[in-house]
């Protein structure tokens, strides 16, 4: 069974920067890198869930969502079997409760929630107007 824990976030000025983190347990750590596509997910308050960034199997292919391109970096220590979302720049849009989550399989070009079967538990970034 895989389990996510996500840590980090927080409360930060507007341009500041921040680093979740999201630690895999239930998972081998080839299986990690051979077996599932990680992401990023945000809901901001009131609106649904979207994904903010992917990042393949092999760890070879990312994606970002247009409003978070050159500002986030998603990443994966499969030694350390986590997954991180570096977030820099930071802006009052970007407020939002932060979700790690996981399927198996390929990373699709356009991911819905309704494509994870792995969730974590959420974290929240706050950045005030």
């Amino acid at each position: 069974q895989v389990q996510l824990v996500e840590s980090g976030g927080g409360s930060v000025q507007s341009g500041g920067s921040l680093r979740l983190s999201c630690e895999v347990s239930g998972v081998t750590s080839r299986s990690l890198k051979t077996t599932y596509c990680w992401a990023w997910f945000r809901q901001p308050p009131g609106q649904g869930r979207e994904c903010v960034s992917t990042i393949n199997r092999g760890g070879s292919t990312t994606l970002y969502a247009d409003s978070v391109k050159r500002r986030f970096t998603i990443s994966r220590d499969d030694d350390k079997n986590s997954l991180y979302l570096q977030m820099n720049a930071l802006k009052p849009a970007d407020t939002a409760m932060y979700y790690c989550a996981a399927r198996r399989g390929y990373c699709y070009a356009v991911s819905s929630p309704d494509d994870y079967a792995y969730w974590g538990q959420g974290h929240q970034v706050t950045v005030p107007s």
